[in-house]
């Protein structure tokens, strides 16, 4: 059996709906969690196949291959990524900021925009998981996922900055937060090649079934029918196209500047 790691926030729901809805899902055991605990399930041989934080391929490229045309991305705006901060950008030089503990991808961009786009030194630390922009003593917060929208919805008073808006009015690329990965050993398997087959069919499912799609969906009760259509329809995409390529390698670039990670990794991708 495939043990496929599904992501518990809203940006993965039309993904994963369609996929039990409109699939075999027999051969499946899907293991859910945040970012962070699959990507150690899938380094410890714990899950299979699951999207995982993009900064983890280029950690260990010699583990994964990628699952072609399927990611977690933005074009502009991701509504999800959101750093929370009590003064401008350009003026944290010299503070602290506290991250999530839940994705490495969006804390890595965040360095990077701060340090080579407006050119900042800050201090990082991590918060505990369920803290709130109002109860964090650093000058900013970056949170990510579910926790994100649901602050963006209640706290006033403070700048609220896109990393999916900075990354792309910088440098005119998509940003990919997540990459669908698998371990090698299960490349050639059945199982794995009938799972992108089904989820790339979903994937071109999504746009259509999304008004059937919110009116079971956890999150209307918090987000509001009205809004969680526009966060699926406006600001996430799940395409992985060459723009999207071409973005995550200029990402991985500018980790390797900033030594982030310990080189600029090729894209290895399962065959049909």
């Amino acid at each position: 059996m495939l043990r496929v790691g599904e992501i518990e926030y809203a940006n993965c729901t039309p993904l994963f709906t369609l996929l039990r809805n409109k699939f075999i899902c027999s051969d499946y055991e899907f293991i859910k969690g945040v970012p962070a605990e699959l990507n150690r399930k899938l380094l410890d041989g714990e899950v299979d196949v699951c999207p995982s934080s993009s900064i983890e391929y280029a950690k260990y490229p010699d583990k994964y291959t990628i699952l072609p045309h399927l990611s977690i991305s933005s074009v502009g705006s991701v509504a999800s990524v959101l750093l929370f901060s009590r003064v401008p950008l350009e003026m944290l030089d010299g503070c602290s900021i506290g991250l999530s503990s839940e994705s490495a991808t969006s804390v890595n961009l965040l360095k990077i925009i701060i340090a080579m786009k407006y050119g900042c030194s800050c201090s990082y630390k991590v918060v505990k998981q369920a803290t709130t922009p109002a109860e964090c003593d650093s000058a900013a917060l970056l949170l990510i996922g579910d926790a994100a929208l649901k602050s963006s919805l209640k706290e006033p008073g403070l700048l609220v900055y896109d990393l999916g808006q900075l990354w792309y009015d910088w440098t005119g690329y998509p940003f990919v937060f997540a990459l669908w990965l698998c371990r090698n050993e299960v490349v050639s398997s059945k199982d794995l090649k009938t799972l992108l087959k089904d989820l790339i069919e979903a994937k071109k499912l999504v746009p259509e079934r999304l008004e059937d799609i919110v009116d079971n969906a956890g999150e209307l009760a918090w987000m509001g029918r009205e809004r969680l259509l526009s966060y699926w329809r406006d600001n996430i995409s799940y395409q992985l196209n060459k723009d999207a390529e071409a973005g995550l390698m200029f990402y991985y670039a500018k980790c390797f500047e900033c030594g982030l990670i310990p080189g600029i990794p090729q894209l290895k991708f399962v065959s049909f």
